[in-house]
């Protein structure tokens, strides 16, 4: 496989983000569904059909199945805001950020961080970043300092 062949971890986290927020909708209640709104995702999009296998799907089965674990952290860096009063999109954004902050350690903090940034500059609100960036920046102050869960 070329390089070029090889999809940057930028594209995942893009098709991980749509998959997450398409469930905040149309929930999946099984692995089944879940997998069938990341192939229902590259049948939209008229790609191959994804394997549930790889960077992509790591993180959409990591947030899919730590989704209570995120909202406490959450909860606990957004003050005064309550998860059933945050948007969807800035809500996804932040589970999947704090999903590779807590839960990948061979990515550094940073990278979540701004890669989270830059996926909300292509679809949250202008306004959302400054919030994103907060939530993101105090959850990684404080894991610096111990366990956050």
């Amino acid at each position: 496989m070329t390089q070029q062949n090889i999809p940057s971890r930028r594209f995942g986290r893009s098709k991980a983000f749509q998959v997450l927020y398409s469930i905040s909708f149309i929930p999946a209640f099984t692995i089944e569904n879940l997998k069938d709104s990341y192939n229902k995702l590259s049948y939209l999009k008229n790609d191959t059909p994804s394997k549930t296998s790889g960077f992509t799907w790591e993180l959409i089965e990591g947030v899919w199945k730590n989704t209570c674990k995120l909202d406490k952290i959450i909860s606990q860096f957004s003050q005064n805001w309550r998860i059933p009063r945050l948007g969807k999109i800035e809500l996804t954004l932040l589970r999947l950020a704090l999903f590779e902050i807590v839960y990948c350690p061979d990515i550094p903090h940073k990278v979540a961080l701004n890669e989270a940034l830059e996926l909300t500059s292509c679809f949250g609100d202008v306004k959302a970043k400054k919030f994103i960036n907060g939530v993101l920046d105090a959850a990684i102050k404080a894991l610096k300092k111990g366990p956050i869960l």
